[in-house]
């Protein structure tokens, strides 16, 4: 089986850390629980220039290597890998972030794991061309069996695969959203997520 699994808010802590980035930098005080939008800037009430301040100061090295594990991903995972299946981190970081991102993984014992860039959410000025960047076209030619996403903004990239299952995991930006079809499936947690896998 081939996994692909994005990285921020499914393998890691994310949005709770820019919930304190936001309240330090602006004094933006908005609990994790009300961060309602994936669009931090709407979420936070940001102006566009203090928005891309927030993503810069979010994709700083030695931030996104400060990012919490979310509980039981690496364990999940390790699984997976042990059982001959290959996962995929397709993360929308900006290229930038790959090697932090990659350092990362591998800390939190993920090293077999492989991880791509993939411009996700139009960040066009993030991205630089590299070997670990795909383009959509690229994308759109690899294969999935299983996939762990929580941004209802990627929703419609993983429509494209042919009898893929979605494992969505549940945040507070994606309750609101209605799944696109029964291939899509909230989970909890990683527990769930290993549940509903079945391989």
């Amino acid at each position: 089986m081939i996994f692909y699994v994005d990285f921020d808010d499914c393998l890691c802590e994310t949005a709770r850390a820019f919930t304190e980035i936001a309240a330090n930098m602006f004094g933006k005080t908005v609990p994790y629980e009300e961060v309602r939008f994936f669009d931090l800037q709407k979420s936070f009430d940001l102006q566009e220039d203090e928005y891309r301040k927030l993503m810069e100061a979010g994709h700083r090295p030695e931030i996104l290597l400060s990012y919490e594990e979310t509980p039981g991903c690496s364990q999940v995972i390790n699984e997976w890998l042990d059982q001959g299946h290959t996962v995929n981190i397709i993360t929308g970081r900006p290229y930038s972030a790959y090697e932090p991102s990659r350092r990362w993984l591998d800390a939190h014992g993920l090293s077999r794991v492989n991880l791509f860039c993939l411009n996700k959410y139009g960040r066009d000025i993030f991205y630089n061309s590299g070997e670990h960047n795909l383009e959509l076209e690229d994308f759109y030619k690899m294969k999935f069996d299983f996939a762990v996403e929580d941004s209802p903004m990627a929703f419609p990239y993983l429509e494209h695969f042919s009898d893929l299952k979605v494992m969505v995991f549940d945040r507070p930006w994606n309750r609101e959203s209605a799944l696109p079809n029964s291939s899509f499936k909230r989970c909890t947690d990683w527990q769930m997520i290993r549940d509903l896998v079945h391989v």
